[in-house]
């Protein structure tokens, strides 16, 4: 089965509330997200899809919202009141409907894509250069 991989890479911050680790506190990420689409196994095309199309819809869906963003959980007290204040003086924020772990985001980058990718097979999120969360088909 072939399969081909985009990589994009943005900048945001976020919280994890209620986490009794360190997260708990205000801090940031450069994600990296690996967006894997496969070809259907009867294809006979040699190319799965143009890397430009698959960059377009990464960027569109991914960089283009989240990136140098607060990305936050609106069901938190505490992060809506954060949020509320960045929005205010004109900072970017992205309310979620769930917590901002790399898991979450993987799964709603997934979901977020899957209508305009047909065959995506997997979106790995990075938060750190050796700590992955995976979503797949």
């Amino acid at each position: 089965m072939l399969k081909a991989t985009k990589t994009v890479r943005f900048d945001a911050a976020h919280i994890l509330t209620n986490h009794q680790g360190l997260c708990r506190n205000l801090h940031g990420h450069t994600y990296r997200v690996d967006v894997t689409v496969a070809q259907a196994p009867d294809a006979a095309q040699d190319m799965v899809i143009d890397f430009k199309d698959l960059k377009r819809v990464c960027e569109e869906v991914m960089v283009a919202r989240f990136d140098h963003a607060f990305i936050y959980d609106e069901s938190s007290p505490v992060e809506r009141e954060i949020a509320e204040v960045l929005a205010r003086n004109d900072m970017r924020t992205v309310a979620l409907p769930f917590r901002s772990t790399a898991e979450n985001l993987a799964r709603h980058f997934f979901m977020s894509m899957r209508e305009r990718l047909p065959g995506l097979s997997s979106v790995k999120v990075w938060e750190t250069p050796d700590s992955v969360a995976e979503y797949s088909s």
